[in-house]
């Protein structure tokens, strides 16, 4: 079967893998349909590895398939289900696997696609668990973006932030995939959102996924239009994932008792924070990484019944696979690259 293997920094080539045996107990075959790419995945191009890695390593940490075939013990699923693949391998077994809080496994083993093998292969054995079925009316690219795309947002804005109706929020990066995804999300829950984008030729898609304001980070000070929106007063969430760069701005944005949730560093993974600002005005840090499965139900209901959709940039074959991420590293791309694999 094919499969994409990062062989060395910054390069990748297509390979023939030997399929997946049978399923064991308590797993199924997937046949892998979508990949979504993120900037994990351009982080570990880069050689930007949290943990040592194992090369040749196949790329991609958020996908969706179809089951193939169930190993004993499997009762939930059923071959031919659309299903939505989580993306890191939990035990299942600890205190949060237990309590529906995932991505604070105690036993971990990893992240696919970066610290374990991943999702752009044509088949792959999977525990059942970390399967999530589709419902009807969600297609195998919303199922491949529910993982991280979706889920992600949706663990940042309301397991976390608390975010509620009524609210002033600040979404960076409106042109990303999680970008895109947090807009629709505060926009339909009765938000006002402002977004920052990085050119003018973005300002215009942000607003119509539902932005009520648009800032070009590139030609205005982000954290003075945002003071002036809001009448020096603020807003109450801010979403970043940018890291350094925008970090003291976003933190100016915040109005007294605001909260700043932040699942990314992609500008880089340091930076400087005034503490008598933070006590002062009793501003609350949140971090957040990736989602629980619970989160990725709620994204592909809320896709089911038309209240969020997928915002697709591109779909690439396996040989479009290092353009594609040669884009995303230059931040070029409006919502999601899909890397299509059957």
């Amino acid at each position: 079967m094919r499969a994409l293997q990062l062989v060395e920094d910054r390069r990748l080539e297509t390979v023939d893998l030997p399929p997946p045996p049978a399923p064991s107990h308590g797993e199924a075959t997937v046949a892998i349909r979508v990949v979504a790419l993120n900037h994990i995945d351009v982080w570990g191009w880069r050689g930007m590895a949290f943990a040592k890695r194992r090369m040749p390593l196949v790329i991609g940490a958020e996908a969706s398939g179809v089951v193939e075939a169930v190993g004993h013990g499997v009762a939930n699923l059923l071959p031919g289900q659309l299903v939505s693949i989580f993306g890191a391998r939990t035990c299942g077994l600890c205190r949060a696997c237990r309590e529906k809080r995932d991505n604070l496994c105690e036993n971990v083993g990893g992240v696919h696609g970066f610290h374990l093998d991943g999702f752009a292969q044509e088949k792959v054995n999977m525990p059942a668990r970390l399967l999530v079925p589709a419902p009807p009316g969600v297609t195998d690219v919303g199922a491949a973006v529910a993982p991280i795309t979706f889920g992600t947002v949706e663990h940042m804005l309301f397991d976390n932030a608390k975010l509620e109706p009524g609210e002033t929020i600040l979404v960076h990066a409106g042109g990303s995939g999680i970008g895109s995804a947090a807009i629709q999300l505060a926009r339909r829950m009765g938000c006002t959102v402002i977004t920052t984008v990085g050119s003018d030729d973005k300002i215009d898609r942000a607003k119509a996924l539902g932005a009520d304001h648009v800032i070009n980070y590139r030609t205005d000070r982000f954290e003075g239009v945002v003071r002036k929106l809001t009448k020096k007063k603020g807003v109450d969430v801010v979403f970043e994932h940018v890291g350094a760069d925008t970090w003291a701005g976003s933190m100016l944005c915040l109005k007294r008792g605001g909260r700043l949730v932040t699942c990314g560093s992609t500008s880089g993974v340091s930076t400087q924070m005034n503490l008598m600002q933070l006590f002062q005005q009793q501003l609350k840090i949140l971090g957040s990484f990736g989602c629980r499965m619970e989160n990725m139900e709620n994204a592909m209901l809320k896709m089911a019944a038309g209240i969020v959709a997928p915002v697709i940039d591109t779909e690439v074959g396996f040989d479009g696979i290092g353009t594609a991420l040669q884009r995303m590293e230059t931040r070029g791309v409006f919502g999601k690259i899909l890397l299509r694999v059957s």
